[in-house]
């Protein structure tokens, strides 16, 4: 009982956020489906995995809580995680909260922004966001509007003429200034994207890119970049050679100076996807990454980029949401984009074999000591939620041959 208390994980769940700060990854909010009805996660829990010994550990939070949600954009800037928007039963959400991850006794109080200067974006969810300087950037995303707020950065999917509410795409640009606590809607210039959702956003440099998304009755599969010094649109990037096929739900996470690393989301035909691509800046090209387990699609999941240029792959959906809904996950995969120095090999291998190494151990410096003993404990809760994955789909096997 021990083991399985010191090598708990997160719940299973899509649409919720996460962000790295420092050595951790926080996790923040989304939605489980059970007996087909639609569940928020606890709003009052933030879940952290510490990528060096691979634990995770729930802390419970007060203050100015924000309401359990789905969609929401979650960003780290400074040691704080900020959340904005999102969608709950209420409908859709233009708030921003944030929490202080640093605050050194440990306790995570959120607080709401409520004293900001300027007019933050109508409410929405499924937008993505940049973090440059001290600015949080936000694009596109589906919400509601009220008539008088209706504009060219508005693509109409339905309305409610009684109540005078529509609902659709955007792709506007608003900024948030952390430091001044003013919101911002820069003049941009040149044609921005179609207005869409579920896209995914990285940064590159001062370069903001977009790749993909929902776009009226389909899923593209355009790359754009805004220049985040002059507030320029690139137009839609002319990619040399093969592209990933359209898509939504999916993630993009910057590797490297000059990378970025595609991954999963939900196919124009609605088919889950387990693929993965890096698009190089320097080339304009985009190469598809060969050997991906097939069996391990995801949409609406997380992707922050970790240690060594890999890339942390948490939650989200094997299933179509918008039909099956059942498919949730809480497995962190975590891919290599680049080879390992080799301080990380050596480091791997000592944890990985622990046992046979344990009698020479002792004769390590502390500070390497200290690494190594982390490697172990990382690798140790790795081969015991294995073991736990391999029986429980022995059990769900041997249940359906029943």
């Amino acid at each position: 009982m021990a083991g399985v208390q010191r090598f708990s994980v997160a719940e299973e769940r899509s649409g919720h956020c996460a962000a790295m700060d420092q050595h951790c990854l926080y996790v923040w909010g989304g939605y489980v489906t059970i007996e087909e009805n639609e569940v928020y996660l606890p709003h009052d829990e933030i879940w952290v995995f510490d990528i060096e010994n691979g634990l995770w550990r729930v802390h419970l939070t007060d203050g100015d809580m924000p309401p359990s949600m789905s969609g929401s954009c979650g960003a780290c800037l400074n040691g704080k995680l900020y959340i904005f928007g999102g969608y709950d039963d209420k409908g859709y959400s233009n708030q921003m909260y944030y929490v202080n991850l640093r605050s050194g006794n440990r306790e995570f109080t959120w607080k709401q922004v409520k004293h900001f200067k300027g007019q933050p974006p109508t409410a929405r969810d499924k937008l993505s966001c940049w973090v440059y300087k001290d600015l949080l950037i936000y694009f596109g995303g589906y919400g509601s509007r009220r008539h008088n707020e209706l504009n060219d950065c508005f693509d109409v999917h339905d309305a409610s003429w009684e109540g005078q509410m529509f609902w659709g795409w955007n792709n506007d640009v608003h900024v948030f200034d952390t430091e001044k606590q003013n919101w911002i809607q820069p003049v941009v210039k040149n044609s921005p994207p179609q207005a869409r959702a579920a896209h995914s956003c990285a940064l590159l440099g001062n370069k903001g890119y977009v790749f993909a998304g929902r776009v009226l009755q389909t899923r593209v599969n355009d790359l754009h970049f805004l220049n985040l010094d002059t507030w320029t649109w690139s137009g839609g990037i002319q990619i040399i050679g093969e592209k990933p096929p359209g898509r939504s739900w999916h993630t993009l996470t910057p590797v490297g100076d000059d990378q970025l690393f595609l991954y999963g989301g939900l196919s124009a035909e609605s088919v889950p996807l387990s693929d993965g691509w890096i698009y190089s800046f320097k080339t304009n090209v985009w190469t598809e990454f060969k050997h991906l387990p097939k069996d391990q699609p995801r949409l609406w999941h997380t992707a922050c980029p970790g240690k060594d240029n890999e890339v942390m792959v948490f939650g989200g959906s094997k299933d179509d949401l918008l039909s099956i809904d059942t498919g949730h996950c809480n497995d962190l995969l975590i891919f290599q984009t680049q080879p390992y120095p080799l301080q990380r090999l050596c480091l791997d291998i000592i944890g990985k074999h622990s046992f046979q190494l344990r009698n020479q151990l002792s004769c390590l410096p502390l500070r390497l000591l200290d690494q190594v003993n982390k490697r172990i404990t990382f690798w140790t809760a790795a081969r015991f939620r294995q073991s736990r994955r391999e029986s429980c789909y022995e059990i769900n096997n041997n249940k359906t041959g029943w």
